[in-house]
C-alpha cells in the first residue's frame, strides 16, 4: 500500500480541475486525473508528470455507473485506499439558462452531472475513503448557488444545481459525523475557463486554491460548510 497521500480529482484534464491536480501534486501527493476524454486525460497526465508530479490517469465518466465502479477498482488496485476526493466534474448546460427558457431535459442534464454524478462518485469511493487515516471530500460549488446573495442573472439549472450540492454536502456531513471524513464545498470564484469563454477575472490556479486548502484540513477542521478564499460563504 502506498504511503503517499492518494487523491482523485474528477474533471481534471483542464481548467480548475487540472490546476487542483497540479496543486496537490506539488504537495508530493499521488494524484489521479479523472476525465472522460482519453486523449485530453493522457495529455494532462503527461504534462503533470513532465512538471515532476506523481500523476496517473483515471478513465471516469461521473454519469456512468460502470465507469465509476471501474475507477474505484483501479484506485483499490493501485493504493488500497483513497485519501482525498475532489468532485470537480461539472457542466454548465444551456447558457443563459433563465428558468422560463428551460425544458425539463435541460435541467435533468445538468443535475445528472453536477449532483447525481457527485453522489455516484462519492458513494462508490466511500469504502476506499474509510480506509484513509485523514479522508477528505471536496465538492466544487459556486457562489451562484447562494440563496441569499445575488451573483448574476437568473439561472434555472446551473445555479440551482450548486444550491442542491450545498444542501447535499450538509447532509453527508451529518451522516458521516464521527467517521473522520471531512466533506466541504469550495467556491473557486469567477475563473477564466471555457465555462465562461475565458471571461473570468481569476486564473485557474487562483480558483484551485480553496479546494487545495480544504483537501489539507487538519483532523479537527470544519465539515459540511461552503468556503471561498475569504472564508465561509453565506448561501
Amino acid at each position: 500500500m502506498s504511503e503517499k497521500t492518494i487523491a482523485l480529482v474528477t474533471g481534471a484534464n483542464k481548467g480548475i480541475g487540472y490546476a487542483i491536480a497540479a496543486g496537490l501534486g506539488a504537495l508530493g501527493w499521488s494524484v489521479g486525473v479523472g476525465a472522460r476524454d482519453e486523449q485530453r486525460r493522457e495529455e494532462a497526465v503527461a504534462k503533470l508528470v513532465a512538471a515532476g508530479f506523481d500523476a496517473f490517469g483515471v478513465p471516469l465518466d461521473v454519469t456512468d455507473d460502470a465507469s465509476v465502479a471501474a475507477a474505484a477498482q483501479q484506485l483499490k488496485d493501485r493504493a488500497g485506499r483513497l485519501d482525498v476526493l475532489v468532485n470537480n466534474a461539472g457542466i454548465v448546460g444551456r447558457w443563459p439558462d433563465a428558468p422560463t427558457s428551460l425544458t425539463p431535459e435541460d435541467v435533468r442534464t445538468v443535475l445528472e452531472t453536477n449532483v447525481i454524478g457527485t453522489i455516484r462518485v462519492t458513494n462508490t469511493l466511500l469504502p476506499l475513503l474509510r480506509r484513509s487515516a485523514h479522508p477528505r471530500v471536496i465538492n466544487q460549488s459556486s457562489h451562484l448557488g447562494s440563496m441569499t446573495q445575488d451573483y448574476g442573472d437568473p439561472s434555472g439549472a446551473y445555479a440551482p444545481s450548486k444550491t442542491f450540492l450545498n444542501a447535499l454536502t450538509i447532509q453527508y456531513a451529518r451522516e458521516l459525523q464521527g467517521t473522520g471524513i471531512l466533506i466541504n464545498n469550495a467556491c473557486p470564484g469567477y475563473v477564466a475557463t471555457d465555462f465562461n469563454e475565458f471571461n473570468g477575472t481569476q486564473t485557474p490556479e487562483q480558483g484551485a486554491a480553496i479546494a487545495i486548502r480544504l483537501a489539507t484540513l487538519p483532523d479537527d477542521g470544519p465539515t459540511g460548510q461552503v468556503f471561498d478564499d475569504s472564508g465561509v460563504v453565506p448561501w
